[in-house]
């Protein structure tokens, strides 16, 4: 029933974006997964007005059940998590913002379904829904291309996740009730299980975030309507703040932002 009720996600929009700058011009581009049409939409940011203008040829195809994007931190490539086929596509993206596949595409767990980068930009982690994985894959920094690395169990069905600021720290939430945050360390390309790892939050935390700081993590409980709030200690592991959760006037909450 829990995975049932995860797939309704799938439709959702996954949205990022990016700001290129020069000394006289500035481009701001926004991406969004567009799931049940297998399409990764594309759109120019008027800087002044916030206006959204859909780029020439957008939107762009990519694999079936296309549900996590993220942009590289050179902003030359996007990444799409595919998660009706399992693999993972690698568009390269030009001044314009425009995108170009590069195929092949990159094999990835069972059921992908969210991505991420680190800070430097050296690995992506895929979280594989299917298979209750992560994968990580190094990353070629002059084509973008995917060489795969080692597969870490999780032990609970992913639903979100979420790098903290330093790149250091990988948390992954998992259905159920309590829900459950299962917590990495993150090393190059390596991923170590924090000691107590995973940390029970509310039922199903569909939404993950840790503030800019790195000290805060917040987990948004879709099925009991709250928000959880932790402090993230020195080695990573996860201590509830005295009052968490809040569960003011919130229904099925499933994603935040700091």
């Amino acid at each position: 029933m829990l995975k049932k009720a995860a797939a309704l996600f799938f439709v959702l929009v996954a949205i990022a974006s990016w700001v290129a700058c020069s000394s006289s011009t500035s481009s701001h581009f926004v991406y969004a997964a567009i799931s049940a049409a297998n399409q990764v939409a594309a759109y120019r940011e008027d800087p002044n007005s916030g206006t959204l203008t859909a780029l020439k040829d957008s939107p762009f195809t990519a694999g079936t059940g296309a549900h996590s994007i993220v942009v590289h931190s050179s902003k030359k490539f996007l990444y799409v998590a595919n998660s009706a086929e399992s693999d993972i596509s690698l568009f390269s993206i030009d001044s314009t913002g425009a995108l170009t596949e590069v195929t092949p595409r990159t094999t990835a767990g069972t059921t992908p379904l969210m991505l991420a980068t680190d800070a430097s930009g050296a690995f992506l982690y895929c979280v594989n829904a299917g298979s209750n994985n992560v994968t990580t894959y190094s990353i070629d920094s002059g084509s973008g291309a995917l060489t795969p690395g080692a597969t870490y169990p999780i032990g609970i069905f992913p639903i979100s996740m979420t790098v903290s600021p330093s790149g250091n720290l990988l948390y992954i939430g998992g259905s159920g009730s309590p829900g459950t945050i299962a917590a990495f360390q993150i090393g190059g390309g390596t991923l170590t299980p924090v000691a107590g790892s995973p940390f029970s939050t509310g039922a199903n935390p569909y939404g993950l975030t840790i503030d800019p700081g790195g000290t805060h993590l917040y987990s948004a409980n879709f099925s009991n309507n709250s928000i959880s709030e932790f402090t993230i200690n020195s080695d990573g592991a996860l201590s509830e703040l005295s009052g968490s959760p809040l569960g003011e006037s919130f229904i099925s909450p499933s994603s935040l932002v700091v």
